[in-house]
């Protein structure tokens, strides 16, 4: 009897194998897609909306991970212009922005829906002979800038769909790694 409630177990350990490997999710922005966020920020109309318009768009400062403050020093920073770039290369709102000085502030968003999940034989994965990872999902980036309270410029960028596979191949397994760290290198032989 104890023979074959091992052998069930040991079954039923062996086909649920692929349920024990590790899922992760990563998940840093309100929105459910990648154009939902993009929408979002076009809705932006520049000189006339405001931060409001931008928490009641979901882009809440406040509650929003992962979104940096800009003070007009890092505005400068990242818009004024260099050898390859004029003043006159640069969106109205920029230039708007830089002029008021302190009065010019912003918002950079960058927001993630990303699942990883790793594939294949648990004990293959376990002992590090073969992994096979899947990566999917989205990431998105947004720049804001404010002259006061009023949206000057947006501007949005990312990855509308992230497909990412990697394999790893030990033939070696937990013993792929030991390598040269044990042996000791020419030249150290006393």
């Amino acid at each position: 009897m104890w023979k074959s409630a091992c052998l069930v177990s040991l079954l039923l350990l062996a086909s649920a194998c692929s349920s024990l490997l590790p899922k992760s999710r990563t998940d840093t922005i309100s929105f459910n897609s990648f154009d939902e966020a993009r929408d979002a920020v076009e809705a932006l109309v520049p000189m006339k909306s405001d931060r409001a318009t931008l928490a009641k768009n979901g882009f809440d400062p406040k509650k929003l991970p992962n979104t940096t403050l800009l003070t007009h020093a890092d505005i400068m920073r990242l818009f004024l212009p260099t050898a390859v770039l004029s003043r006159g290369d640069l969106d109205p709102g920029i230039l708007a922005c830089l002029e008021a000085r302190d009065a010019c502030t912003g918002v950079q968003i960058a927001g993630a829906n990303i699942e990883t999940e790793r594939k294949g034989s648990f004990w293959a994965d376990f002992f590090n002979f073969q992994r096979h990872t899947d990566t999917t999902g989205w990431r998105f980036n947004a720049t804001i800038l404010f002259v006061k309270d009023v949206v000057v410029y947006r501007s949005w960028s990312g990855q509308p769909a992230v497909n990412e596979v990697q394999e790893t191949h030990n033939p070696l397994g937990p013993f792929q790694d030991i390598g040269p760290s044990t042996v000791p290198s020419v030249g150290t032989i006393h």
